[in-house]
């Protein structure tokens, strides 16, 4: 189907993605609860809610009570894997992004304690509180292996280099409210950059359905058809601050 005779046809060239491993990293960096599964007495499977914040790898930082069930199962066995997810995503839940991380949970000493519970307690500010109580530990997931789920059928391994050399999308504490602003203020211009940029001419209509540090994703509809496109930016953004000038840029070089 043509993208220049009349119907929705977004281009070919659709532009940088975030990789398995950038997805990954940037999920991590925007929650702070995940399941944990940690090894029994027995060597039965037992998962509870953990809060965790992330090192500057990805590494999940645990602040757990030695008298609960999963503080004593790393104690002795430090093997466990953690399942992180966002809840706040809509939609059907398995249908979401999801990943699980798993490795070794292993108690930091000295300067990299004093690291690990700097970067827990700026996720888990109240964290600082009970930190020094010695019921609790301070234990560091080491990340061996990832599997990330991005949706139904949509399934990656990712290796442990891949995952620490990785990014977190600096925009990603942002982008949804941003696509939600140019939804409400920018319909007209939103539908220029679909027609101008992803080639899609035959639309008469275009929603932002996501903003990445790469572009943006698009739903476009028009002569009863209905397709996904996306515009890349000029450059990888590298920081929340600049999402909002190129997604006017994008409506400016549209509109020209």
């Amino acid at each position: 189907m043509s993208a220049h005779d009349g119907t929705i046809g977004p281009d070919d060239d659709a532009g940088r993605r975030r990789s398995p491993s950038e997805e990954a990293r940037t999920l991590v960096s925007s929650v702070t609860v995940g399941h944990l599964a940690t090894v029994g007495e027995h060597g039965d499977p037992w998962c509870s809610l953990a809060a965790f914040g992330p090192t500057a790898e990805g590494h999940p930082v645990l602040l757990v009570s030695t008298e609960s069930e999963d503080g004593r199962n790393l104690l002795r066995d430090p093997r466990a894997s953690m399942v992180i997810t966002d809840p706040s995503a809509p939609g059907d839940p398995l249908d979401r992004p999801r990943i699980t991380l798993s490795g070794r949970a292993v108690q930091p000493q000295g300067e990299r304690a004093e690291e690990a519970l700097d970067a827990h307690a700026a996720a888990i500010p109240g964290a600082r509180l009970y930190a020094g109580w010695d019921e609790f530990a301070l234990f560091v997931l080491e990340v061996e292996q990832v599997r990330s789920v991005g949706g139904f059928f949509r399934t990656d391994a990712i290796g442990r280099e891949q995952y620490a050399a990785a990014e977190p999308d600096p925009t990603a504490a942002v982008a949804a409210k941003l696509a939600e602003q140019l939804n409400k203020n920018q319909s007209d211009g939103l539908l220029t950059v679909a027609r101008e940029l992803a080639g899609a001419r035959g639309a008469v209509s275009a929603f932002c359905t996501s903003i990445d540090r790469y572009g943006i994703d698009l739903s476009c509809t028009g002569a009863g058809q209905s397709a996904a496109a996306r515009v890349a930016f000029d450059e990888p953004l590298a920081k929340a601050a600049d999402v909002r000038e190129a997604t006017t840029e994008l409506i400016r070089r549209a509109q020209s």
